[in-house]
């Protein structure tokens, strides 16, 4: 019979947020300024993820902490697979289902005839009914990545038995709730912290109103724009 393992105590994941914000601190990964996220709404700090992702000891101690957690007693995975978002989470999810000895699978983001966004497992990735399923994702806001993936796993019957990331920037705030059966799912975080965000315009962001020149960070590097 399987033995699953106890939740983490208050010391243990105080001691997993404190090493996840090292290792974020130490590759230079918390910036400041004025940042549109891809939300669409303005920050003055900005977590550049892929500068802790680049760092392949890094990236594999935080799945660690993953991966232990959905290991039994006698060291067998209780899941089936492991599945991120792109494009972070396909590191996240390898590492983590490498880690573990399972597999490791990457929703994309596909537009579909009216124009509206979803998310969807191509590329031949297959989820069977049951199979239970892991969520990982790196950076969450407003949850939206996360929660387009869901839909997918369910449609599909698979079980997901966990919803993980490695910060939320949220301050907790953030829910996951399935638009397709109304579910809720509870969100875990390494690291949790509050970063303030703020629709676009000098009317609600502080630095568009201070003139703050604003940065899109993105896959070609962090280009500039005039505030919004």
């Amino acid at each position: 019979m399987t033995t699953i393992r106890p939740a983490l105590d208050a010391a243990t994941r105080a001691a997993i947020a404190a090493r996840t914000e090292a290792l974020f601190r130490r590759s230079g990964a918390l910036r400041e300024g004025h940042f549109v996220l891809k939300s669409g709404r303005h920050s003055d700090r900005y977590l550049e993820k892929f500068l802790v992702l680049q760092d392949a000891r890094a990236t594999s101690e935080l799945c660690g902490f993953w991966a232990r957690r959905y290991r039994d007693v006698d060291g067998n995975p209780t899941v089936d697979l492991v599945a991120g978002p792109t494009t972070g989470g396909i590191i996240l999810a390898f590492e983590t289902a490498r880690q573990l000895g399972v597999r490791g699978i990457f929703a994309e983001e596909v537009r579909a005839a009216d124009g509206s966004l979803r998310r969807e497992f191509r590329r031949g990735f297959r989820i069977e009914p049951g199979e239970r399923v892991l969520l990982v994702d790196d950076i969450l806001t407003t949850g939206g990545s996360l929660l387009a993936m869901i839909p997918a796993v369910e449609a599909a019957g698979g079980e997901i038995v966990g919803c993980h990331v490695l910060v939320d920037r949220s301050g907790g705030l953030a829910t996951l709730t399935s638009p397709l059966t109304g579910r809720v799912y509870p969100l875990f975080a390494l690291w949790q912290l509050e970063l303030p965000t703020w629709p676009a315009g000098p009317a609600s962001c502080p630095r568009c109103a201070e003139g703050v020149p604003l940065e899109t960070p993105g896959a070609g590097g962090t280009g500039t724009a005039p505030p919004a």
